[in-house]
């Protein structure tokens, strides 16, 4: 990898204010998320309604996704993540009142902002991950991806101490909605400085016309929907799944979600050591093959300690197919934009795709039944793992 010229303190703390951005993110996507049973008994919901509900979230990620491409050109990631994140917590203060009137319609629209904003921050503070990681001429993606993991435990932790001492879901969401923003603010002030556009330069849009005709990037794509419906169906329904499949509370149902996120997280945080040992492919098949076996523990093992142990092998199997599919989307820095919004686009259909569908089923079925539709996720992800393998070093032109 080919570093530039940068001062190293710049780069290092570019380094730091990225990885914040991440946990950030991690953290507000799961102060919710975490409390889903809370979520659909304040608004009296059925569990298919749950579904197309937490549909208007992944909407609004999908929504927001064409318009990262041209803010980041426009803005600079910087600008576009504190937008992004203004966005998102303006969504969930609607979100705290519409279930405090009871008023689906305010909590809907609320998710969709709250969705709106978490598209345009994840593309933007991939691309400035992917830059960072270029500057300092290290892997760094994996680790960035473990950040937002890391987030998502502690936002599982907050959600599940305020379950256990009766805290509402929307006062919980209120220390979110006053402190994200501070954070996020104080972070993309360290970000890489925006290069200034040339002026015969290409336009961001017809990089990202050029990209979704790509082959290697469609494909590439595929993969990152594997995982993410793959890590989306534990995300909105690994609580449900013990509460309505194994009869336990909402805070164990809490836990179990944070028994999730805790093995993502470690498993970013090792796996650079076994994609660099043993290479991209091998080891994003090993984990989709992890990844089944705590499915099928968590759907047949018939108790409490076995699903939590199904849990964990779920979260690690999960835990690198994104990172991995935007490192391969950024291998060449001169269309890394582009691809990376691409990838992202197809990746977030699990997101918009998965709640209803499950939902859907689990209201015939049952939860635990209705998860068996991660399985095909998961040959996908088996299938699409070859187009990671990185570019070929020589490249007729640069």
């Amino acid at each position: 990898m080919t570093t530039k010229a940068l001062p190293s303190a710049e780069a290092l703390r570019a380094r730091t204010a990225v990885a914040v951005a991440f946990i950030a993110a991690g953290l507000a996507f799961s102060s919710f998320i975490a409390r889903t049973p809370a979520l659909r008994d304040a608004l009296g919901l059925s569990t298919a309604q749950l579904g197309l509900l937490l549909l208007c979230a992944s909407g609004g990620s999908v929504a927001g996704l064409p318009l990262s491409g041209p803010l980041v050109h426009r803005l600079g990631p910087a600008r576009t993540v504190l937008a992004g994140a203004l966005s998102l917590t303006s969504g969930l203060a609607l979100l705290a009142v519409g279930m405090s009137m009871g008023q689906v319609l305010i909590a809907a629209l609320g998710l969709v902002f709250t969705g709106l904003g978490t598209g345009v921050w994840d593309v933007a503070m991939n691309v400035e991950g992917a830059d960072v990681e270029r500057r300092l001429g290290r892997s760094l993606m994996p680790r960035l991806h473990a950040g937002f993991s890391l987030g998502t435990v502690a936002g599982a932790a907050i959600a599940a101490v305020c379950a256990a001492l009766g805290v509402s879901l929307p006062v919980q969401l209120v220390g979110v909605v006053v402190a994200l923003p501070i954070v996020v603010t104080l972070a993309v002030r360290r970000f890489l400085p925006a290069p200034e556009a040339e002026p015969g330069e290409t336009s961001s849009g017809s990089g990202v016309l050029a990209a979704w005709r790509e082959p290697r990037t469609l494909a590439v794509g595929l993969l990152v929907l594997a995982f993410a419906f793959t890590e989306g169906s534990a995300n909105d329904w690994a609580a449900i799944a013990m509460v309505d499949g194994y009869g336990e509370s909402e805070t164990l149902g809490a836990i179990t979600f944070g028994f999730f996120v805790a093995a993502m997280t470690v498993g970013r945080m090792f796996g650079g050591t076994a994609l660099e040992r043993y290479g991209r492919v091998p080891v994003l098949r090993a984990t989709a093959v992890i990844a089944l076996a705590g499915l099928l523990l968590v759907l047949l093992g018939g108790s409490t300690p076995v699903a939590l142990a199904g849990a964990l092998l779920w979260g690690v199997g999960a835990s690198l197919g994104f990172p991995v599919g935007m490192s391969a989307a950024a291998d060449d820095p001169a269309r890394a934009a582009a691809r990376v919004s691409v990838v992202s686009s197809i990746g977030y259909t699990a997101f918009i795709a998965g709640p209803p569908l499950i939902g859907l089923l689990a209201e015939s079925t049952g939860i635990l039944r209705a998860l068996f539709v991660v399985l095909g996720a998961l040959l996908l992800g088996l299938l699409a793992a070859g187009a990671t393998r990185p570019l070929a070093p020589a490249r007729p032109v640069d």
